[in-house]
């Protein structure tokens, strides 16, 4: 209604089955599938399992026509990133005192690939021109295929509102609030408009920003191994997001070809110029000192 109210056109058919192919893809598949999961892999585990969700978008978008093929800064940040996460996690927590659930992993794994090829592919379907727009018909979808999955999985059942906490309803708030009408939004507007690489490095920085976070208003002990594990992230993430893409660099070479291409007119249709001209470069005659 808000879009709408902004001028966007009314969405079609296609533009609803769009969004809701990639609502599927990101929230039931990916966000439901990392909320179930969770409950049986040890949550170090699930972050790290979780980073492969920028190396599944870039070998994703080198795949598809148009798309981006690999560079060796992208690749080599990718391994620092993956590396430097598995350094914040630590040994202790990755894989939790018991023995790993596999169906959990693996379902942790399906999630990440889905959450990967429904930002690859909004690149591709037929949505609403405003991002706006798109977001909130993904949302709207996405909800209502897991409140129907709820439903049907007999959870409703489960569900008392008179047992629910004002502090579970203070972060449900915060959740819609922070991490779908501004998060979910960003993401999709972002996906839009910059390289898909550097839209990925948010799965590399959210558990860095949440250790800073956690320092800063939990009173949380920062240690040197989670600084280390910090720095380590960032210097990954800087490699991916300073690489240039494909096209810069033809634009680049371009730029450069085009620069030479008009000194060398200039030259050749002014014999005089350069060093040996009655002139300096400005125009004025140079100097006899």
């Amino acid at each position: 209604m808000w879009t709408r109210a902004g001028g966007a056109t009314s969405p079609s058919r296609r533009d609803w089955a769009s969004a809701g192919l990639v609502g599927a893809l990101l929230l039931l598949s990916g966000n439901g599938g990392l909320c179930w999961a969770e409950q049986r892999v040890p949550s170090g585990l699930a972050a790290l399992l979780l980073a492969t969700i920028p190396v599944w978008m870039v070998l994703l978008d080198s795949l598809r026509k148009g798309g981006t093929k690999l560079g060796v800064r992208v690749v080599g940040g990718m391994a620092i990133a993956v590396a430097g996460l598995a350094l914040l996690v630590g040994p202790a927590h990755l894989w939790g005192s018991s023995r790993v659930d596999i169906t959990g992993a693996i379902v942790l794994m399906f999630s990440s690939f889905c959450w990967s090829l429904g930002s690859i592919l909004s690149h591709k379907l037929k949505l609403p021109s405003s991002p706006f727009q798109a977001a909130a018909m993904e949302m709207l979808a996405g909800g209502a295929l897991l409140l129907l999955l709820g439903i049907l999985s007999g959870e409703g059942r489960q569900f008392h509102f008179h047992a629910v906490a004002l502090r579970s309803l203070l972060g449900l708030g915060y959740l819609i609030l922070a991490g779908s009408l501004l998060g979910f939004t960003a993401y999709i507007w972002l996906l839009r408009t910059v390289h898909t690489a550097r839209v990925s490095t948010y799965a590399f920085v959210n558990p860095a920003v949440a250790v800073f976070l956690g320092w800063t208003l939990g009173r949380e002990v920062l240690t040197g191994r989670e600084l280390l594990a910090s720095a380590t992230i960032i210097a990954g993430v800087a490699l991916i997001i300073t690489a240039k893409t494909r096209s810069q660099e033809l634009e680049t070479g371009n730029w450069k070809m085009e620069t030479r291409k008009h000194c060398h007119s200039r030259e050749r249709g002014n014999p005089l110029s350069g060093s040996i001209s009655g002139r300096s470069r400005s125009g004025f005659p140079p100097s006899r000192e």
